[in-house]
């Protein structure tokens, strides 16, 4: 069974960190591309971030130098840094797994910024 099993949201002041971390089982995790979505109420849920099997990192312009997603291979795990956080970060963030046509979701994490 495939489990992808977030952690690390919580609530932050403007400007403040937070560190996400996604815990995989049940699959090929050095295969998989991994990525970091979120959605907040009334929005499209929208990828964040994403790191290939090769370490290859892409990110949303709206994140760019203040996110960082990062994989450890041989700990199934993906986390995603979050450096100067603003209120428009506030959203639940759900991690993805996804291979050819094997896509998995993990049930999220919340986000929350304070002005």
């Amino acid at each position: 069974q495939v489990q992808l099993v977030e952690s690390g949201g919580g609530l932050v002041q403007t400007g403040g960190s937070l560190r996400l971390s996604c815990s995989a089982s049940g699959i090929t995790f050095s295969v998989y591309r991994m990525a970091w979505y979120r959605q907040s109420p009334g929005k499209q849920r929208e990828l964040v971030a994403r790191i290939s099997a090769s370490d290859n990192t892409d990110y949303a312009e709206s994140v760019k130098g203040r996110f960082t997603i990062s994989r450890d291979n041989a700990k199934n795990t993906v986390w995603l840094q979050m450096n100067s956080l603003k209120p428009e970060d506030t959203a639940a963030y759900y991690c993805n797994a996804d291979f050819i046509s094997l896509t998995y979701w993990g049930q999220g994490t919340q986000v929350t910024v304070s002005s």
